[in-house]
């Protein structure tokens, strides 16, 4: 893992789900953070229920908090096992 990927999966880590009151990082469910060209960072995560209401939130939290992360010039987050994941992964990913 880069130190940028590292920074990135740190912060994301502290977002915590409304739902449970956990971190993210506590819950595992972020499954993948990937630089794929210099600034640019892929995050995959998993919610916790295929019908997860609060999926959208956490991915716009996600992306705004990777966003933040010093050296993130973008950062493209994609649901994984969410029902409406195409829907979601495409509207915040524009």
């Amino acid at each position: 893992m880069t130190d940028l990927e590292d920074k990135v999966l740190n912060e994301i880590g502290k977002i915590i789900d409304l739902e449970t009151g956990l971190a993210l990082s506590e819950m595992k469910m972020i499954r993948l953070v990937k630089e794929t060209e210099r600034g640019v960072v892929r995050i995959d995560f998993t919610p916790t229920s295929p019908v997860c209401p609060m999926a959208i939130k956490i991915a716009v939290e996600i992306k705004n908090k990777a966003e933040n992360v010093e050296g993130v010039k973008k950062a493209l987050v994609f649901v994984r096992g969410h029902i409406m994941e195409n829907e979601i992964n495409e509207r915040i990913n524009k």
